[in-house]
């Protein structure tokens, strides 16, 4: 900056002050105090006093102001030029300075673009001709003299004309860019960043890397929205840092975001997995004042797949979607079906009459489905545990088909589809033979990770305890029966729910150890939080014997005494029901299911109830409550 003030100042070193013509002038003819003063106070646009700044003299701003170059000849040819034979006849008849040849450049490069394509290749016989030539030979001669702008608009074209790297004018012009970097302003930046992303080469590799540098420096002068989301949307070589100011930019910036530039800015946020949530809510609070002409499908598609992607919920843009969605299921594609559903699945979020719509659309274009896609809505419709209403037609196409190929899938999609399959209530027993085979499950340990393994082991239990507790006595159950259930799952987490119930399950006992186990671990693959027995007079019984059918390792073929009945209490998070509701996502209620068909009462206690409980005493007299709701349900069955 003290470079700058100098080179200003010294322009005027060798220019009288106005005092000092007045002094000279005041020898021959004098002049009043009070004239001197009045001069002294004249208006600033005149001039201004006299100051001195290391002994230069500040003069009148009016004289520094450049001049704008006048307009030519060439440069009105070159604005009306319709092809570009006109900008090459005009550049011959008027030949100009450096600016204006790459004014020239640059139009002909546009020109190009529009007549051939995005690309604008430019055929080998233009780029042979003299006038072109001297066009490029001009830029690279007076390189110096190209204004900023157009020095950054002709970089673009040349390397949209994928010029050889050892062009002259294209290294002069690379190099004259990094030169100047310092002095581009922000937008010419994002323009070098957004332009030179997808270039490989070395040179230009340097040039948005130095760029980004610079919008690192002064990233505080971005000051529009489409610059913001244009910036983000590149910001896999970014720093962590300039990523964060440029987010922080953005929240600021976020009422004037288009409904495209929000779908931008979500989308890369999505692909890099930030989530940032003040830039979210922000975002979704303006998508929702849009006017329903700029809610698009595809931009509400990939919103959908963004609050998916980073997990992140706002219910009234999604009440929105689904509003906006609804009358257009009937004009989407099926991988637009499967893609929302799957968002939308991922989300905990069930809307009924889209879900519907969903279903409708599979029933009456089934044909146009590919097995992954069934299989995606499948696995969709078990995780929030949907039925739809028109079942019977739904799952008759579904198992049309996937009887064929089913035994083609993945061996961890085969597992996957086939428990969805057990939660939704449609599973065909001779479909879980394939799973029992002695090569599927060395497949499944082959090459995945150990947590992917466990979880896919956990699910082949569940799928037995479906096949021994839903069909009983069928051959081919008890088949797959043989090769599902040689194996002990590991502990789940205990969540602070769960441990709070089990430590009041201690107290409601009164410290009776032989009347109550807890994290109980089943032969079906779940886990009960508590298990107690109550005689036909609700007095707690021992539970050493007679053990239980859903313990693994005990016999239990023993009958319990008449009117005992076995307890399990469950402690349900708020993750293991579906977003703004209290019904149970598919997965808890299979468990639910499973442990009623193994003659267990169920004790549930929901999050939202234990909360509003806040003594010890509170939690005891409610699960004792709890236990003779249970207890009278039964007997009035």
């Amino acid at each position: 900056m003290a470079s700058r003030l100098l080179v200003r100042c010294t322009r005027f070193l060798s220019r009288p002050s106005p005092l000092a013509t007045i002094a000279a002038s005041n020898q021959t003819n004098p002049i009043s105090a009070t004239t001197l003063s009045e001069l002294q106070w004249a208006p600033a646009r005149v001039w201004v006093p006299e100051r001195r700044l290391c002994d230069v003299r500040i003069v009148a701003r009016d004289e520094n102001v450049p001049a704008m170059p006048r307009r030519t000849q060439l440069d009105k040819l070159v604005e009306k030029a319709e092809t570009p034979e006109d900008i090459l006849r005009a550049w011959k008849e008027h030949r100009g300075n450096g600016n204006q040849a790459a004014i020239a450049m640059v139009k002909l490069s546009r020109m190009v673009q529009g007549t051939q394509g995005s690309i604008p290749t430019i055929d080998a016989d233009i780029l042979m001709d003299p006038r072109l030539q001297d066009i490029m030979d001009t830029i690279n001669g007076q390189v110096s003299a190209v204004w900023n702008s157009t020095l950054v608009s002709v970089l673009r074209s040349f390397w949209a004309m994928n010029l050889p790297p050892s062009t002259s004018v294209l290294t002069s012009v690379q190099t004259e860019v990094l030169w100047r970097v310092r002095r581009l302003s922000y937008r010419q930046l994002a323009l070098l960043v957004d332009w030179g992303w997808e270039r490989p080469r070395s040179s230009e590799v340097a040039i948005v890397n130095a760029a980004l540098k610079q919008l690192e420096l002064r990233w505080t002068e971005i000051s529009d929205a489409r610059t913001v989301s244009a910036l983000i949307s590149k910001g896999e070589r970014m720093s962590s840092s300039l990523m964060d100011r440029l987010e922080d930019k953005a929240l600021e910036l976020a009422e004037g975001f288009s409904t495209q530039e929000i779908r931008r800015v979500c989308l890369s946020m999505a692909s890099r997995g930030r989530r940032c949530v003040p830039l979210l809510r922000a975002l979704s609070y303006h998508l929702l004042q849009k006017p329903s002409s700029d809610l698009t499908t595809p931009l509400l598609l990939d919103m959908a797949y963004v609050y998916g992607k980073l997990n992140f919920n706002h219910s009234q843009v999604f009440q929105r979607m689904a509003a906006e969605l609804l009358p257009r299921v009937p004009e989407l594609s099926p991988i637009d079906i499967t893609r929302c559903a799957k968002s939308l699945g991922f989300l905990k979020w069930l809307h009924l009459p889209l879900f519907e719509a969903f279903a409708e659309h599979y029933t009456a274009n089934s044909e146009k489905y590919v097995t992954s896609q069934v299989c995606n809505l499948l696995m969709t419709l078990a995780r929030l545990g949907f039925q739809p209403s028109n079942g019977e037609q739904f799952y008759s196409k579904v198992h049309s088909a996937l009887k064929d190929s089913l035994r083609g899938l993945e061996p961890f999609l085969l597992v996957d589809v086939v428990w969805s399959l057990c939660v939704l209530q449609q599973v065909k027993p001779h479909y879980c033979l394939s799973l029992a085979r002695p090569e599927h499950r060395a497949s499944l340990s082959a090459s995945a990770s150990p947590t992917r393994v466990e979880n896919c082991r956990l699910k082949l239990l569940h799928i037995a305890a479906t096949l021994q507790l839903e069909h009983p006595g069928s051959t081919e159950a008890d088949a797959a029966l043989s090769g599902l259930v040689n194996f002990s799952p590991a502990s789940p987490t205990v969540s602070p729910l769960q441990r709070a119930l089990r430590e009041s399950l201690q107290g409601l006992v009164l410290g009776r150890t032989t009347a109550l186990r807890t994290a109980v671990d089943t032969v079906y693959g779940w886990t009960l939080d508590g298990e107690v027995m109550v005689d036909s007079e609700n007095q707690l019984v021992d539970l050493l014997m007679p053990s239980g059918l859903h313990l693994p390792g005990e016999g239990g073929e023993q009958a319990l005494p008449a009117g005992t009945r076995r307890l399990a209490f469950l402690a349900w998070d708020f993750p293991n029901f579906g977003l703004r509701s209290k019904e149970l996502l598919g997965r808890f209620a299979m468990m639910k299911r499973h442990l009623q068909l193994a003659d267990l009462l169920l004790v549930e206690v929901p999050y939202y109830e234990w909360l509003e409980l806040k003594t010890e005493r509170q939690r005891v007299a409610y699960l004792k409550d709890k236990m003779g709701k249970a207890v009278a349900e039964d007997m009035a069955k």
